[in-house]
């Protein structure tokens, strides 16, 4: 008796929370419920005998409706609703996508004196993102003009592009290949890729978030992603560390790296 329902993604992830309304033929609503943390929506109250119309909604999902006829059994069986994203793109079609940095922001912060943060900037960037068919096998490549650091500060900007630190002039390009992507949750995946800073290669992960894709205004088709990483400066032989006092450093030896990024469809940016 009641309702039964599994809420998906069309690539199978559960859709938490997801809200199911039935409503009678009259419009009138029957039953409200949402679904758990797999999806999953079960309820024990029975239905009357009739027709009635069953609702699945999300927040950032296109709503889902169809109908469903009970039987003395008092039971619908709603079977797997399939929610698409919002503007009924799933994943960015495959093929070549440029990023654009204009649109897009590759920030920096690290623990400055133990109490606060630095946050800082490259203003220099470049890169191209191809989607597979085989999502999974899609890569990424990037290119950061290391010299283009901005803190705000001209001082310490000039000291981080010292060889204290960056070494801009031995190193003046940090890139960034990845070699794989695992899917974590509903539109969330793990860049694993590796990272050639000061000199030094090593693997390093992307926390990557997809955040849609959609037309711009000049006739152009964008992906928007967002990511994160975490750094840590002896892994790249930046080994700087000032002491201030009682064993606290000017700057932290852990870096949170922050990615906006939007890429355009194609092998070129609009003019």
């Amino acid at each position: 008796m009641g309702l039964r329902a599994q809420v998906r993604t069309r690539d199978g992830w559960a859709v938490q929370h997801a809200v199911v309304t039935v409503t009678d033929m009259t419009g009138a609503q029957v039953l409200r419920a949402t679904a758990d943390e797999d999806g999953a929506v079960r309820t024990d109250t029975p239905f009357q005998a009739g027709a009635y119309t069953v609702i699945v909604t999300a927040i950032g999902y296109a709503p889902a409706a169809s109908t469903a006829l009970v039987t003395a059994s008092g039971r619908v069986e709603a079977g797997t609703v399939v929610l698409a994203r919002q503007g009924g793109v799933e994943l960015p079609p495959p093929g070549t996508w440029s990023l654009d940095p204009a649109h897009s922001s590759v920030g920096a912060s690290a623990q400055h004196l133990g109490i606060s943060s630095v946050r800082g900037r490259f203003t220099d960037f470049s890169g191209r993102i191809e989607i597979s068919k085989d999502v999974e096998q899609s890569r990424v490549e990037a290119v950061i003009g290391a010299a283009s650091i901005d803190t705000g500060n001209g001082m310490r900007d000039k000291h981080l592009r010292s060889p204290d630190f960056l070494d801009v002039d031995r190193f003046p390009e940090i890139t960034y290949r990845s070699n794989g992507l695992s899917p974590v949750g509903p539109d969330r995946w793990l860049v694993h890729g590796e990272l050639s800073l000061h000199g030094v290669v090593r693997p390093v992960d992307l926390h990557l978030s997809y955040l849609g894709t959609g037309p711009d205004p000049w006739g152009g088709v964008r992906a928007a992603f967002s990511a994160t990483a975490e750094l840590h400066r002896e892994d790249f032989a930046m080994n700087y560390n000032q002491v201030v006092r009682a064993g606290i450093s000017a700057i932290g030896t852990t870096l949170r790296v922050d990615l906006d990024i939007q890429a355009v469809q194609g092998d070129s940016l609009p003019s």
